[in-house]
């Protein structure tokens, strides 16, 4: 081969190692910022750099606005994207509906995460085969486990206060399903609804005397503005219980959660292998399934109770 032959060459292997080089493009769908939805993403950054995977992060944050979210779903698909990630699951409702209405040569894989219920939210039919571009990571919750950790906690609950946005398809699947439970846990569920973070502190105050105690499931309008909720049940000695232990370094009493972080983390692994040539149609929705029991002892006892000693025992972590 003359000289010239091999500068081609080398100028050909040059090009493809270039190409080769490129980071994969990942676009994410954030709902809101707060510390568990921050933690799904930092987790899944983390899997991603721990592999190796060179990525170039797009990441919108919707500040908990389903127009935003829409929005950010349309500019995603634009951005060409070799991943597109939802993050909660009215993101991960309005990136499905955007890639739907997408031409054929737009659409890309999908991988959602933190979403309680993929089925009823629409994204899939069935778990085990997901179809289309689209799978992911399910946070749906062990309810009865949840509902026998507070009772311990105070078994003198008769009414439990639901608080939460009616327009997250992810806490209407949480409280229906406390709702089917509540009876033979000899408990009535009293729901507190809103439709927005300005609503949380005036919709706390409205289960003062109605409950005994205030229930939050993974809800992202209400975890946004957890202070507030906080708030109200320091002042009247109301117990607030949360659905995810990041919430319980915030404030709240306890929590029988997942650990958001190790969400994410397991979401980057699958993240991967659709980076590496998988059909996200080919790969079941997963879930979490590892618990861990944090509680705040301070804020228990600003909230008028004391946490029993064999749930000390058992916790994953206190704060005092």
């Amino acid at each position: 081969m003359g000289r010239s032959g091999i500068a081609a060459l080398l100028l050909v292997l040059a090009m493809v190692q270039g190409v080769a080089a490129q980071p994969a493009v990942v676009s994410v769908n954030q709902f809101v910022e707060h510390p568990a939805l921050d933690a799904v993403l930092k987790g899944l950054q983390d899997y991603l750099k721990d592999k190796g995977v060179a990525v170039d992060y797009r990441v919108h944050n919707a500040q908990a606005n389903m127009g935003t979210a829409t929005q950010i779903a349309q500019q995603m698909v634009g951005e060409k994207a070799d991943l597109l990630v939802a993050i909660a699951t009215p993101s991960a409702q309005a990136c499905a509906q955007a890639l739907a209405k997408a031409p054929a040569d737009m659409k890309r894989p999908f991988l959602f995460t933190a979403v309680t219920d993929p089925v009823s939210a629409g994204l899939v039919k069935d778990l085990q085969h997901p179809g289309g571009d689209i799978t992911g990571v399910s946070d749906l919750l062990p309810l009865e486990e949840h509902m026998k950790m507070v009772l311990t906690f105070k078994p003198d609950i008769k009414r439990l206060g639901l608080l939460y946005n009616a327009g997250e398809a992810n806490s209407k699947t949480v409280v229906a399903g406390i709702g089917e439970l509540s009876g033979r846990m000899g408990f009535t569920v009293v729901e507190a609804t809103v439709a927005r973070t300005a609503d949380v502190f005036a919709a706390a105050r409205s289960l003062v005397g109605r409950a005994d105690a205030i229930f939050i499931p993974t809800d992202n309008t209400i975890v946004s503005a957890l202070e507030s909720v906080l708030k109200v049940g320091v002042e009247n000695k109301l117990p607030v219980f949360a659905a995810d232990v990041d919430s319980v370094a915030r404030g709240a009493v306890a929590a029988m959660g997942f650990d958001y972080y190790r969400h994410g983390y397991q979401t980057g692994a699958m993240a991967e292998r659709i980076l590496k040539g998988e059909k996200p149609a080919d790969i079941p929705v997963e879930f979490q399934k590892d618990l861990q029991l944090d509680i705040n002892l301070k804020y228990a006892r600003l909230m008028g109770i004391e946490p029993p000693a064999e749930l000390l025992r058992k916790a994953t972590k206190v704060h005092r």
